[in-house]
């Protein structure tokens, strides 16, 4: 991505720990500007999000839905010597990784719209993500993310054509990586944290040394 331009991160939203995982890539891969917005009900229950770059949004007071539309347009837009980055999650609540269909609010393009309103061109990215059980006691958190698409203040957007796009291509590539973790093709992925050594890692570690098998 060219970083003079703002770039939003769209990611399905299955797992209370999206908002540290977000930030967790930025600080490994992206060193951005980091904003995530997060619903007004959870950011209340759990403010030390607002120490991750988060803010709400409440759709239940469609008022504040255009002001939040509004204030995350001037983040992305705002002058810095970092690349501006937002994460979203359209979905608008926690939902099963494997809900069918995805639908997705329109508050993500309001906002890409917005911010090709002042500036010249912005950044999409689809990230998805899923956690799963292998061979481990503990779960493993998959990530992926798509090629960035550029959207050009010239570019007309379609709100809803573009929604239902996000949609589309993050159902995709949820459904491409479920088949890859399931095949076991998972050699070209990065481990970027590991936890503490799950116990069934212990106990064979164990019998290995008192000659068990």
């Amino acid at each position: 991505m060219n970083t003079g331009y703002p770039v939003v991160f769209y990611c399905n939203h299955a797992y209370w720990w999206d908002g540290f995982w977000s930030q967790l890539c930025t600080e490994e891969f992206f060193r951005q500007n980091l904003f995530i917005i997060i619903e007004y009900q959870q950011l209340v229950k759990h403010r030390f999000f607002t120490r991750l770059g988060a803010f709400s949004l409440d759709r239940s007071k469609p008022r504040t839905v255009i002001e939040t539309v509004e204030y995350a347009s001037r983040c992305l837009s705002s002058e810095s010597r970092n690349q501006n980055a937002l994460w979203i999650f359209p979905q608008g609540k926690i939902e099963n990784v494997d809900v069918s269909p995805m639908r997705f609010f329109n508050g993500t393009a309001a906002i890409v719209a917005k911010t090709l309103g002042r500036t010249s061109g912005i950044y999409l990215v689809s990230v998805v993500s899923r956690i799963e059980y292998l061979e481990e006691q503990r779960p493993e958190l998959f990530l992926s993310f798509g090629k960035p698409e550029y959207f050009s203040a010239t570019d007309a957007v379609d709100k809803s054509g573009l929604t239902r796009r996000m949609e589309r291509e993050t159902a995709r590539r949820l459904a491409s990586l479920k088949e890859k973790i399931v095949n076991g093709e998972i050699s070209d992925f990065r481990t970027i944290v590991k936890g503490r050594e799950s116990v069934n890692r212990r106990v064979e570690k164990f019998r290995g040394r008192v000659g068990l098998r």
